[in-house]
């Protein structure tokens, strides 16, 4: 395909240099049409170089478009290929975390993992009078705090 492409865009060049040639210089196109038989009447040499422009601007686009399918067939294939490497890997992490997993110490119970040695939490100690539960705000207060957790007296 590269081959066609270069091949297609030299043969245009070739033709532009021509076709400036004939254009700006009667004598040399004189030369040619009657060198190639056309005589020395311009209307069958011009229509002649018109019909040869077309035939390579039809050639320029077909080999244009089918490297432009070519490409992007290939962009496909190669995201197709990157997705399938990306399921892998996505795959090959599943594993080795489910490895790693149960690999861990400890015992499992559904999904939660607790360790071998459960430590107890200690309860909490009073800080009012002897026996009383001391007083926790759930949502923050308007009063002011004054460091004890009774509420002012007024």
């Amino acid at each position: 395909m590269l081959f066609l492409k270069r091949l297609t865009t030299i043969l245009v060049m070739v033709y532009l240099l021509l076709a400036l040639l004939f254009i700006f210089s009667t004598a040399a196109r004189d030369t040619f049409a009657s060198a190639i038989g056309l005589g020395t009447e311009p209307a069958a040499f011009y229509y002649t170089l018109f019909v040869a422009g077309v035939v390579l601007l039809a050639a320029v686009l077909i080999v244009e478009n089918m490297d432009s399918v070519l490409l992007r067939r290939s962009v496909v294939q190669h995201e197709g290929k990157i997705n399938e490497l990306k399921a892998r890997l996505y795959d090959h992490q599943l594993e080795q975390r489910e490895r790693d997993f149960q690999q861990r110490p400890g015992t499992v119970t559904g999904t939660t993992t607790y360790p071998d040695e459960v430590i107890a939490p200690t309860p909490p100690t009073p800080t009012g009078p002897a026996g009383s539960i001391p007083r926790r705000t759930v949502y923050p207060s308007d009063e002011p705090t004054t460091g004890t957790d009774n509420p002012p007296t007024h």
